[in-house]
């Protein structure tokens, strides 16, 4: 049986991992890459209870990164990931919000380092 809450938290951990190895070049470039795809998104209308068109331009942007460029595609992967969540409508959502939004804020400048 298909059980998307565990692949979706099976991905989104994977997605962390990448995250957390990436180094300061690797995640600055995660961090760009990050804020492009919100940006992408955010111009991308909801269709009525759903994102499914965001995360199937979040999908597109991944597939043309996932064999030439892992850190980029991760970036595209959270965000279709935190669209996803943002449903409401999975079993466990919350617990993979707390994890999206902490993933997501490892790509965000540090505010010691804005002031």
């Amino acid at each position: 049986m298909h059980d998307e809450t565990a692949d979706l938290m099976e991905t989104l951990l994977f997605t962390v991992g990448l995250i957390k190895q990436a180094g300061d070049g690797g995640r600055r470039r995660l961090a760009d890459a990050y804020a492009e795809a919100q940006a992408t998104i955010a111009g991308i209308p909801l269709e009525p209870g759903s994102a499914r068109p965001r995360i199937v331009a979040c999908f597109e942007h991944f597939n043309v990164y996932k064999h030439t460029d892992h850190i980029l595609a991760a970036a595209w992967m959270l965000t279709a990931i935190q669209q996803r969540i943002g449903e409401r409508n999975l079993d466990g959502w919350p617990s993979l919000k707390i994890i999206a939004d902490q993933a997501a804020s490892l790509l965000r400048p540090d505010r010691k380092a804005m002031h």
